[in-house]
């Protein structure tokens, strides 16, 4: 290649070309001063931007060097300089022998949960080192995570990071990123946190077990929409790391798992090649019925009136996607498909204005579902027809299905304490002294429901028989009602039970 052999800045000689994208080379060079590798990426001379497009694509390269030297961690690549080159921006890196997670992948490749929870690991401890420098990366996605010698993760292309207290370098209404990889919030023109970047690890540990993106369609514009409005497609191949990713693909950034919670999360995954549940030894022959719940006392004092629930939605149309979001050959920062093994590009999004709705006009009883109103609890909601209604108190009340396996509780605490969370751990806590060998918790989480504070706590246990997999919803605020929606059931049928828990919570109305 012509470029072989040049010395750039005086000082990198240009040994081998390693990569080639939309905006830039990266080359393996030769720094003469210190004799050692380095990674060179140079940009490519762009003709058909302005001068302005080119000022801050410049800028943004220089950026992408700041932002990456405010981060010090063995997971995110190492930044050694910045220069110029016939007046392109270079960025000099730490050389790492890898190939990408993106080639991995390429042609609908896949990995094993419990390999794609170890790179998993790694991404997130290179999330969590910038986010705690105040640094976005913003462009989480396959291509992005260099596999190295010796099982090391490498995070790295900060070229469209956001540091806390910089300009967005972006017109007002543009998102910038590969489309796969762009969480929900950022395509309705919302500014993005942390979440965001979580979003983007979900979507691709999701194409890590799936081998294509969660979300991808035949357009950029179709991908946009869906990301934004399709339910998550069910996973075949996740195994463990399903209620993960379910979790990171949130469409409410309150909704996704923190940074701590998914490393947890990740490191509960077995390795690849280890034995699973199926493996433990059981020595009981009667099935264990779910873990109960531990109620506080009811304390002293007035109980005042619960505030006016309010329900948000958001209204989202495709023909509103179609105008919002377009894909522009040759703008900012462009990226293509063979580049990404993903449709990139650069999307212009405007957030609509949502629709309101009100709590007091519950959706229809879904189909093979039908309507109980608990007055004693002051609630109605759907169960499935053939259930079967078990004990029932002033607290909660049950029902089964015909097997006795799977089973639904409804629970009410009044007053509430001072914030479910506070709840849920007592309740954990009174599940591991009950279940200390086999418990595990896939997710505990803050979230909101009808304007209210809410958790989200997901977990498994081993019965004497079965292993089984419980989650439960509660929500309320302090001096009023705390409501709790549980389900459990065997593991190996959740897939089956799952949907009975979200039809009932989308269901669930209070009668005061």
């Amino acid at each position: 290649m012509s470029d072989e052999g040049r010395l750039i800045a005086g000082r990198y000689r240009l040994a081998e070309q390693i990569g080639r994208g939309g905006m830039g080379t990266v080359w393996r060079a030769e720094d003469e001063v210190l004799s050692r590798h380095v990674a060179l990426k140079r940009l490519h001379v762009q003709r058909h931007l302005s001068d302005d497009e080119l000022g801050t694509l410049y800028e943004r390269t220089r950026r992408e060097a700041r932002s990456a030297a405010r981060i010090a961690h063995p997971n995110v690549v190492v930044v050694h300089d910045v220069v110029d080159d016939e007046g392109l921006p270079c960025i000099v890196m730490e050389y790492v022998p890898s190939t990408t997670l993106g080639a991995l992948l390429k042609g609908g490749g896949a990995l094993p949960p419990g390999e794609a929870a170890r790179v998993g690991l790694g991404m997130v401890a290179a999330l969590r080192a910038a986010h705690a420098a105040g640094v976005l990366h913003r462009d989480v996605k396959p291509g992005n995570v260099l596999l190295g010698a010796e099982g090391r993760v490498v995070l790295t292309d900060f070229g469209i990071a956001m540091a806390s207290g910089t300009s967005t370098l972006t017109k007002t209404g543009e998102i910038v990123g590969s489309i796969d990889y762009i969480a929900p919030e950022r395509m309705r023109g919302r500014r993005p946190g942390p979440a965001a970047d979580l979003w983007a690890l979900g979507a691709t540990l999701y194409q890590a077990v799936e081998g294509r993106p969660p979300f991808r369609k035949d357009t950029a514009v179709e991908t946009a929409y869906s990301v934004v409005v399709d339910p998550l497609e069910p996973m075949k191949r996740a195994g463990p790391l399903e209620p993960l990713i379910e979790a990171l693909l949130a469409k409410d950034p309150d909704e996704r798992p923190s940074a701590d919670e998914t490393e947890q999360a990740l490191r509960a995954v077995p390795p690849a090649g280890a034995g699973e549940a199926s493996t433990r030894v059981q020595t009981h022959s009667q099935a264990q019925v779910p873990p109960a719940f531990t109620r506080r006392e009811p304390t002293p004092g007035p109980i005042p009136a619960p505030p006016k629930k309010k329900r948000r939605a958001f209204a989202w149309s495709m023909a509103a996607v179609t105008l919002a979001v377009a894909v522009v050959a040759g703008c900012v920062y462009v990226m293509s498909r063979d580049e990404d093994s993903g449709s990139g590009g650069t999307a212009q999004g405007t957030a609509t204005t949502p629709a309101p709705t009100t709590a007091s006009t519950p959706p229809p009883v879904p189909k093979g579902f039908h309507l109980v109103t608990d007055k004693t609890l002051g609630v109605a909601f759907p169960v499935p027809d053939g259930w079967k209604r078990g004990d029932a108190t002033s607290e909660q009340v049950d029902y089964a299905d015909k097997s006795g396996l799977a089973g639904l509780t409804i629970g009410m605490v009044e007053p509430a304490g001072a914030s479910p969370m506070s709840h849920f751990l007592t309740i954990e806590a009174n599940t591991k002294v009950n279940y200390p060998t086999s418990y595990r918790k896939l997710r505990m989480q803050r979230t909101t429901f009808q304007g209210l504070p809410a958790v989200v706590w997901e977990f498994t246990f081993e019965g004497r028989v079965r292993a089984f997999r419980a989650i439960d919803f509660g929500f309320g605020q302090e001096g009023g009602r705390e409501y709790d929606i549980y389900l459990s059931a065997p593991d190996k049928q959740w897939d089956t039970y799952r949907p009975v828990f979200d039809k009932v919570k989308a269901g669930f109305r209070t009668l005061r």
